[in-house]
């Protein structure tokens, strides 16, 4: 099986010159010294080649700093923003977004080479410009149901029968993005009032043994059993593309495949920093993020989808990878004035 984890990305920028805060010390974050300083979540990840034809036309060299998971890339730029940390955010998404922009932490800029498919996720005015989207689904190892030669669920609301007890590993929305996409998704789908609604089928996933994650890559590397690393669970929260990397030997069939009936669409934005010490190379950073040649490296790196739907995708995605025709969620105000009070509540049934 050919299993590829997007959080191992990270470790492919040999080329991007990493660096931990502590090593930043007392030096320009970024600016007249020609570096452009890049603030990212941890599964950030780009061709050597790439970066590096970027660096050689721009005369920019890239800085690259991870942050952690989106949450805390998030919360990092709002507690720094009167000192940014660097010149561009990349890995902020629409479940977090609000918490960036209401912080004054980002300033506008539309890049020229913005794809037309891209327009429409456009946060305000520009303080936000959206690179990769991805739908967060349920997912499921079809060959160890094959295996233990029982049926497999259809739909999310199977999670809660009997025969699936003890089978689904998911995220925590607290600490993981897409556990809080697809808690999001459940309270669009199972709807309000909660306690006959989204909370009901999470009291009920937990009394069937749900198990919870603290991030995608402990819950897919060491409790999926579809990843190939000794995990023993066959269900678990990861994105639509998933099953494209799940591939049997010869490439015609994948062993997993994603539930598209309650997933949450998750965009991934970037951003220039107010208070940027480099805005020309901030700029010249973002429109290389939207530029065609970013974009068609996206899918094989970070294993989601480019924003720019005129890039060529993998053949295999179209097959076993397809974005969902129908996505769920509440809108942005209602997630931006409901978000914490619904983790609080969440914890609550499903941890304590």
């Amino acid at each position: 099986m050919q299993t590829r984890l997007r959080a191992l990305g990270g470790a492919i920028i040999a080329i991007a010159l990493t660096a931990s805060l502590a090593s930043c010390g007392d030096e320009e974050a970024s600016g007249h010294d020609g570096t452009v300083t890049l603030l990212t979540h941890n599964s950030w990840a780009v061709s050597e080649e790439v970066l590096a034809a970027f660096e050689a036309e721009s005369g920019f060299t890239v800085r690259h700093i991870p942050l952690g998971n989106a949450a805390e890339l998030t919360n990092q730029i709002v507690l720094t923003k009167d000192a940014p940390l660097g010149d561009v955010v990349f890995g902020i998404d629409n479940t977090f977004a609000s918490r960036a922009l209401d912080a004054g932490a980002l300033q506008t800029f539309i890049p020229t080479n913005l794809s037309a498919s891209a327009t429409g996720y456009v946060l305000d005015e520009g303080a936000l410009i959206p690179v990769t989207r991805g739908d967060v689904c349920i997912n499921i190892d079809t060959a160890w149901f094959a295996e233990h030669d029982r049926a497999e669920p259809q739909r999310i609301a199977d999670l809660i029968r009997p025969e699936f007890a003890d089978l689904t590993v998911v995220l925590n929305p607290a600490t993981s993005s897409p556990g809080l996409a697809f808690f999001l998704a459940t309270i669009d789908l199972f709807g309000e009032p909660a306690e006959s609604g989204w909370m009901h089928f999470w009291i009920a996933l937990g009394d069937n043994g749900v198990r919870v994650a603290e991030s995608w890559s402990a819950a897919y590397r060491t409790e999926f059993s579809g990843s190939g690393e000794g995990g023993t669970r066959p269900i678990i929260v990861s994105y639509s593309s998933s099953p494209a990397f799940t591939l049997t030997d010869d490439g015609q069939a994948t062993t997993t495949r994603a539930l598209l009936d309650g997933c949450f669409r998750q965009v991934e934005y970037a951003g220039i920093l107010t208070g940027a010490g480099n805005v020309e190379g901030a700029q010249a950073l973002i429109e290389f993020l939207v530029s065609p040649t970013f974009q068609a490296d996206i899918p094989g790196q970070m294993w989601v989808y480019p924003i720019d739907d005129a890039v060529e995708l993998p053949a295999d995605w179209a097959r076993f990878g397809p974005l969902a025709d129908t996505v769920y969620g509440p809108s942005a105000a209602d997630i931006e004035a409901n978000r914490d009070n619904w983790i609080d509540q969440w914890t609550q049934i499903v941890l304590d």
